[in-house]
């Protein structure tokens, strides 16, 4: 077998929550959402360049308290764009890890986790000041 793409399902409870966190904050777009009738349950997917994730509003699609690990390039940078657009729920804090990376964590309102890492570089991560996670 190969594996073409993977995309994990998280589960929401809350779409306005859910566009301010994941589209307003995190800089995801909707690709698409799909309601099975007036006032059911969205199924949405959302994409960030490479990253892919489908959100269900739908009892039993997905548990609250799901992690997703994303290995990429460029984590020091988009933490940074994260920090300063200073959303009042989360602030995660960059730091380096017992597995050689340099990796910070968003929890989404509903206690999913994503959790973004990059191998650290001595090279290119030398300067990077590390923060507490709060």
């Amino acid at each position: 077998m190969k594996a073409e793409q993977v995309i994990p399902i998280l589960r929401i409870f809350d779409y306005q929550k859910t566009i301010e966190f994941y589209i307003d904050w995190l800089g995801f777009e909707i690709v698409w959402k799909h309601y099975f009738e007036e006032n059911a349950p969205v199924y949405m997917e959302v994409k960030k360049e490479n990253i892919t994730l489908h959100l269900s509003e739908h009892h039993g699609d997905g548990t609250p308290g799901s992690r997703v690990f994303i290995w990429g390039e460029g984590i020091a940078d988009y933490h940074k764009e994260l920090i300063e657009k200073k959303y009042k729920y989360n602030r995660p804090g960059l730091e380096k890890t017992f597995y050689d990376a340099i990796a910070f964590t968003v929890d989404d309102p509903f206690g999913n986790k994503i959790i973004f890492n990059e191998k650290f570089d001595e090279r290119k991560h030398k300067d990077l000041n590390f923060y507490p996670i709060h």
